[in-house]
């Protein structure tokens, strides 16, 4: 198939991208680069540089695209926060742009980026599809409207589109791997903090009614992840719009990732405690029964494989 792979020069767009050319695909990568990386993109994959807005029509008009593959987003709560114009209109707004683009192009489905943040402070986990869906920052507000929005264009379109939620993502793949200009991530802070390329981990709440005090999230290598996404392209149907959690169902507490990175890495890291950050939920779980029973999707890699490759991968570079 031939598909447009957007944000493909990001860390989880890139790691697909390379599996989609694995997989036997043509790859076209559109990326404005504001936060992606040209050398991310896979050899064997052509880069188009622009936005959304002001060039996915272009990209997919005439071409005979088979699909998307929508990574492109705004992805920072904290910014989300300061700046909820930035993130309607770069999250909502261009990604409606490429649903148009797509519906005068007759490109017949489309695989979305979605977030767990959509549903915001769960009443239970682990967290089901059909649980309540209420975002509690403009990040997650604005994922939520896109899927909502391509509910719409598959009944009103006929397009197939599969919205996959997930939380956490870990771990890199060759030379893909995480490395934001501001990073807030666990993981690679946690990382950074071994190489000595950062300051100490900081942990906020000690205090939580977890096993042992700190908060619980869920989390998958982006290799797994990057599978789902390849599931869910063959699963798209026309006309429907199906959504899919991607977690492990049981998760890691701050205190497990942090003792599973002194083990790889081998080094005493540096930590500090303080309180707890407003709205941070003790637990947050995703349950992948569903894709796991319909498109036949478990995760394969602990948090060991994550921490591994996410270090083998920082000290490369």
């Amino acid at each position: 198939m031939k598909l447009l792979v957007t944000g493909g020069a990001g860390y989880i767009g890139s790691v697909v991208s390379a599996q989609l050319l694995e997989a036997g695909h043509e790859v076209v990568v559109l990326d404005d680069l504001s936060t992606g990386h040209a050398d991310a993109v896979p050899d064997g994959a052509r880069l188009v540089r622009g936005t959304l807005r002001d060039t996915a029509a272009e990209v997919l008009g005439g071409a005979g695209f088979d699909a998307v593959l929508h990574f492109a987003a705004k992805s920072l709560v904290g910014e989300s926060v300061e700046k909820p114009g930035l993130y309607w209109d770069k999250n909502l707004g261009e990604s409606l742009a490429l649903l148009d683009a797509m519906r005068v192009a007759d490109v017949p489905r489309i695989v979305f980026s979605s977030t767990a943040a959509t549903y915001g402070e769960p009443e239970s986990t682990p967290i089901l599809e059909t649980d309540p869906t209420r975002p509690t920052n403009p990040y997650g507000a604005s994922k939520l409207a896109i899927d909502t929005a391509l509910a719409e264009y598959a009944r009103l379109h006929g397009i197939g589109g599969v919205s996959l939620r997930y939380f956490n993502v870990a771990g890199a793949q060759g030379r893909q791997g995480e490395r934001h200009t501001v990073e807030t991530h666990l993981i690679p802070n946690v990382l950074k903090a071994a190489d000595g390329g950062g300051r100490p981990l900081r942990i906020f709440g000690t205090d939580y009614p977890t096993p042992d005090g700190t908060c619980v999230r869920d989390y998958v290598h982006v290799t797994d992840l990057g599978n789902a996404h390849l599931l869910a392209l063959d699963a798209c149907a026309p006309g429907t719009h199906t959504i899919y959690n991607l977690g492990s169902g049981s998760g890691y507490s701050v205190l497990e990732v942090l003792e599973v990175c002194r083990e790889v890495t081998g080094r005493d890291i540096p930590v500090e405690t303080g309180p707890r950050r407003p709205g941070d939920p003790a637990v947050l779980v995703a349950s992948s029964d569903r894709i796991r029973t319909e498109l036949g999707w478990k995760p394969e890699r602990d948090m060991r494989a994550m921490v591994s490759d996410a270090w083998t991968f920082l000290r490369s570079r």
